[in-house]
């Protein structure tokens, strides 16, 4: 399963789009990303996508600085290719165990299976009205506690902006 359309949003205004995959070595993404960087991509994606109070009041109202459903699903899969296999092969790098793994499985071919429905570049409206999306938001809403409850943060904690992660994915 693939995010058609995501791949060649080139040029567009929202950062999490990087317009094109890395280069790869065996099918692997090639790049220079340490684990924690995509941990920090997917998580931010997951508490964006678990949250219909977010959705509501930043997506649906077009609050600046977090982007749109497409930016969380192209952090979501963009260097980690969970769009093309299974989250366990990160298990002891991205996810901690198996556990994690497979709730994260779970919400992204959730998330997919409506992307690939309503289109990449739709609106959020269609996103948050799409019959499936209560389940795609909980799947979602599982892997974050989970993912959370793992790196000992709060997992009620609103969601930060693009740039927030942005800045805390440049240090280390």
């Amino acid at each position: 399963m693939t995010v058609q359309g995501v791949q060649g949003v080139q040029g567009s205004v929202n950062p999490s789009r990087r317009g094109h995959r890395s280069s790869t070595m065996g099918g692997m993404p090639l790049n220079d990303m340490p684990w924690w960087r995509w941990r920090s991509n997917v998580r931010s994606a997951l508490h964006m996508l678990s949250d219909p109070v977010f959705q509501r009041d930043v997506w649906l109202a077009g609050v600046e600085g977090y982007g749109d459903v497409t930016d969380a699903v192209y952090r979501l899969v963009e260097d980690t290719w969970l769009d093309h296999w299974s989250a366990e092969k990160y298990v002891g790098t991205i996810f901690r165990d198996s556990q994690e793994a497979a709730l994260v499985d779970t919400a992204v071919l959730r998330v997919l299976r409506i992307m690939h429905q309503v289109g990449p570049d739709a609106p959020v409206s269609s996103y948050m009205e799409h019959p499936a999306w209560p389940d795609a938001v909980r799947a979602a809403r599982d892997a974050h506690v989970r993912m959370a409850a793992s790196d000992g943060e709060d997992p009620e904690v609103a969601p930060r902006t693009l740039e927030v992660l942005r800045i805390l994915t440049r240090s280390a």
